[in-house]
Formats: C-alpha cells, sequence, structure tokens
C-alpha cells in the first residue's frame, strides 16, 4: 500500500509541473492568435503570473539568462498589446474591458517581479529591474487610458 502511494505521490510531482507548463503553453498560443486587442489584453492577463512563476523556476534551477529572457518576452507582449490597444481606438474610459484587465494583473506582477529582484545578487538586480520599470511604465499608460485627466472646470477665476 505504501509503495502504491508512494508511486502516486511521485507521479503528482512530475506531472503537476508538467500540467503547468502545458496550461501556459495552451494560453500563449490563444494570446499569439487572437485578432482582437481586447481579447489579446484579457489572454495576455492571465499569462502574467504564470510566466514570473517560470522565471523564478528558472532562477531557482541556475538559468539567470533564461529567467531574464522570460520576463523580457512578457514585458515584449505587453507592449504590443497596449500598443494595439491605444490603436485599436477603443475608448478605455467608456469600454474599460481588457485595460482594466491588464493594468490589474500588471499591478500585481511588477509586485512579484519586485519580490523576485530582491532574492537576486546585487549585480544581476539592474537587468531585471529594467523590465520591471518597462512593465510599470506600461501599467502607468493604462492607468491614463483609463482615467483621463480633464482639465479643471472650477480653476477658471471670475472677476468681479
Amino acid at each position: 500500500m505504501k509503495k502504491i502511494r508512494s508511486a502516486a505521490l511521485l507521479t503528482l510531482f512530475v506531472c503537476a509541473p508538467l500540467a503547468a507548463q502545458d496550461r501556459l503553453t495552451v494560453e500563449m498560443a490563444q494570446y499569439q492568435h487572437e485578432a482582437d486587442p481586447v481579447h489579446k489584453a484579457r489572454y495576455l492577463a492571465k499569462l502574467g503570473d504564470d510566466q514570473v512563476e517560470l522565471a523564478k523556476k528558472q532562477l531557482k534551477s541556475g538559468e539567470d539568462v533564461d529567467s531574464l529572457h522570460t520576463l523580457e518576452l512578457y514585458r515584449d507582449e505587453v507592449r504590443e498589446t497596449v500598443a494595439g490597444l491605444k490603436t485599436a481606438g477603443a475608448d478605455a474610459e467608456k469600454r474599460p474591458s481588457g485595460f482594466k484587465e491588464l493594468q490589474i494583473s500588471l499591478r500585481e506582477t511588477v509586485r512579484h517581479i519586485d519580490d523576485l529582484i530582491f532574492t537576486l545578487p546585487v549585480d544581476k538586480r539592474p537587468f531585471f529591474r529594467a523590465v520591471r520599470d518597462d512593465l510599470a511604465k506600461e501599467q502607468n499608460d493604462l492607468i491614463d487610458a483609463l482615467f483621463p485627466r480633464k482639465p479643471d472646470q472650477n480653476s477658471k477665476k471670475s472677476n468681479p
């Protein structure tokens, strides 16, 4: 009975990471084949945490360059998607779908990358911090799109 239980646990430990990797591959394929920028943003919002987790696993395995490359690919996907949302002419203020999901996901992803950066040796932090800063900029662009600044109409001074 113990052998069966041990075999089942071993199978679970071996298959669980493979299932997560397969899920990431499927979600990435859906993202890449999507033409609508709003739907792309929704897919990408789901991918952020998975890609950061993959980068963490790569770091633990000693694959620093691969980890940085994973985050850089995610950054490039975010840039492409945000640019697509802007060029599509979608009004984020009136129809926030896609914009909102991606912005929330980016906020969480940036926080997870901050945690990851603190685990790195000091000499490797600038490379990861550059990717983090790029993602924070894209998040701020999404916030600006969702909440555009309007001129203050009460600021006009009237002369008595």
